[in-house]
């Protein structure tokens, strides 16, 4: 066995981790704070409120989520459906 093989990979050290989630913790700070600064040509009064964007595809994926695990009960298949 090489020595490579046992190298652990970048998403296997924690620290690595943190750092990616910093990052992304930054990100969505920044477009947040952007949401104020830049000018935006709105269609609906609605668009107006701050952090609507951001409210908004939360929203969007909580319900996605949701949806999907009801669906699932539905969809699913028993454990022995392919031993039939």
């Amino acid at each position: 066995m090489s020595d490579e093989q046992n190298k652990p990979d970048f998403f296997d050290k924690p620290e690595n981790i943190d750092k990616i989630l910093k990052v992304f913790y930054l990100i969505c700070t920044l477009l947040v704070v952007a949401d104020f600064i830049v000018h935006r040509h709105i269609y609906h009064d609605w668009e107006n409120i701050p952090a609507f964007y951001a409210i908004y595809g939360f929203i969007g994926c909580v319900l996605l989520v949701l949806i999907a695990k009801a669906m699932r009960k539905v969809l699913m298949r028993g454990d022995d459906y392919y031993d039939k």
